[in-house]
């Protein structure tokens, strides 16, 4: 049988982030959670060099979320998903950002983007 697609994911990733627009959102950090979805290659995977590390799309966050006060949920889902597919074997990306404090009468909020090359 064909291989159609292969995906690596990291689901409920768990970062705080000084993100939001309000003024009582400065000055704090809040919890997000980060699930990713990276359609790969179909060629052979013999070793770690062939796929796509999971372990970079925390790294990415992680270093996105450290430049500093983030505005809008929307802002680090399209920079993290950018930062993902400059990764050489990502090839589409869906990132889905949640912010679980936001809305009190709500498990979560938060936005889904998709991009690819």
């Amino acid at each position: 049988m064909p291989l159609i697609s292969r995906h690596v994911f990291v689901e409920g990733l768990r970062v705080e982030a000084a993100i939001g627009v309000y003024d009582y959102e400065h000055g704090r950090t809040q919890p997000l959670i980060i699930d990713a979805d990276i359609r790969i290659g179909r060629h052979e995977i013999k070793g770690l060099k062939d796929t796509l590390n999971y372990e970079m799309v925390g790294n990415l966050a992680r270093d996105l979320i450290a430049r500093g006060h983030i505005k809008l949920v929307e802002t680090l889902a399209e920079d993290l998903a950018e930062a993902v597919l400059a990764l050489p074997q990502a090839e589409e990306v869906r990132i889905r950002i949640s912010k679980p404090e936001a809305l009190a009468d709500a498990d979560r909020s938060g936005c889904i983007v998709v991009i690819s090359k």
